[in-house]
């Protein structure tokens, strides 16, 4: 299948299009926009805040062009729309920066173009939500005049293994032909080869089942842990012993945040609810995961009470804010459900956390990072994020951090337990 005629455009420079860009540009010309200045400007210096490419990316992709003038779209044919599709503070998905991306490409539409997204939506969303966006911003008509596609993003943010072209890419398109074609330019830059789903509606929904099904699987194992600690049993050696059965499967208890495992389950319940079915298994799981923060905030509280450490006034060091280690990304992040309820008890929290940006981390969450720890000084210290700068670091540093009467809790099981205090 050819790709020639091709003109590509990539809409949205964040975790998901920048790589994208960046891949394609080393092949092919690419166009890509984004409606943030400071953030293309940033790119065209050589810096990439998320941390998914680096300097060299960016110069190796020399078939790169970055502009945040929607007036460049018109040179090309084939649109990849990349934007956040995040919930709201009801938990109802938020399409308003697809929708703003679709009037984008829309008004720049002509005749045999094609308009794949990437971005996570709800079975359905393409061609119910998207398509007459299209088609009333370009005034064209749908699998007539132009035509559309779904492949699926599947970065893990702070993954140097399973990247972008590591990863089997899903792809689908809205008539055979264009599902060939969309396979067929998404091959020129994945590595582990693609799958073509039979249509876009199969392509959105396996995409928003990866994710909810690593969330109900996370949500049994954060519900053990919390009956285990009622009954004063270790979770972590249930865990391994669990698993040394042929197929158990490896997960462990913890904060659910991030831009997919928090997010996409809500979007397949939302029109589960639409189509008149309300569902229950999904719905139980997150709201176990979106509890988590708080249970553990009141673990450390009682235990702090047995320990007779003061609550109002005490000094918490909480390390790490990011919604998974080694990586910058704050988007979701449930490390603040543990902040937020502390706070309600009148404790002292400080935050730390090398990996952001602490003006990232005021802005978003009101959070004044500090530089460093400072030592004897906290009544509690939770490691909230497994980050390899606080594995280097050992328990016995981190302990010195601490008070001589004060409690570790290791949230994210990196310390063998005789060297902390608590573990999930």
């Amino acid at each position: 299948m050819k790709t020639n005629r091709f003109k590509l455009a990539i809409i949205g420079l964040g975790y998901v299009g920048l790589p994208l860009a960046v891949e394609f540009g080393k092949k092919r010309p690419v166009i890509g926009f984004d409606i943030n200045k400071k953030r293309v400007n940033e790119l065209k210096s050589g810096l990439d805040e998320t941390l998914e490419t680096n300097k060299q990316d960016l110069e190796e992709a020399k078939q790169l062009y970055l502009t945040t003038n929607e007036d460049d779209l018109i040179n090309a044919n084939f649109y990849i729309i990349a934007v956040p599709t995040p919930i709201d503070k009801n938990k109802n998905p938020d399409l308003k920066p697809l929708m703003n991306a679709s009037r984008t490409v829309g008004k720049v539409l002509k005749k045999d173009d094609i308009v794949v997204y990437e971005s996570t939506v709800y079975p359905g969303a393409t061609e119910e939500d998207c398509v007459p966006v299209l088609e009333k911003n370009s005034g064209l008509k749908f699998n007539k005049d132009f035509f559309c596609g779904y492949s699926p993003e599947r970065i893990n943010p702070g993954d140097s293994e399973h990247t972008l072209i590591n990863i089997k890419k899903v792809t689908s398109g809205s008539t055979p032909k264009i599902a060939n074609q969309v396979d067929a330019l998404y091959k020129e830059i994945i590595v582990a080869g693609t799958h073509k789903a039979k249509s876009i509606r199969v392509a959105e929904a396996a995409k928003v089942i990866e994710n909810t099904q690593r969330d109900l699987n996370v949500a049994l194992i954060n519900e053990l842990a919390i009956i285990f600690n009622k009954m004063g049993i270790d979770t972590e050696s249930v865990l391994e012993a669990a698993g040394t059965k042929w197929n158990f499967l490896p997960f462990r208890p913890g904060l659910v945040g991030g831009h997919c495992i928090g997010v996409d389950p809500y979007y397949l319940t939302h029109k589960s609810k639409k189509i008149g079915y309300k569902p229950k298994v999904i719905l139980a799981g997150r709201n176990v995961n979106d509890s988590m923060g708080a249970h553990v905030a009141f673990q450390l509280l009682n235990t702090m009470k047995s320990k007779s450490i003061k609550l109002k006034g005490s000094n918490v060091l909480i390390m790490g804010l990011t919604f998974k280690e080694n990586c910058s990304d704050l988007r979701n992040t449930r490390v603040v459900d543990i902040i937020y309820e502390l706070n309600k008890y009148k404790c002292l929290v400080e935050v730390f956390d090398p990996w952001v940006d602490p003006q990232k981390a005021l802005r978003e969450y009101k959070i004044k990072l500090i530089e460093y720890p400072l030592l004897n000084k906290y009544d509690s210290i939770i490691i909230a994020v497994a980050h390899n700068q606080f594995k280097s670091m050992g328990p016995k540093k981190i302990h010195s951090f601490g008070k001589k009467n004060h409690i570790l809790y290791d949230l994210k099981y990196i310390f063998p337990n005789h060297s902390v205090d608590m573990k999930l």
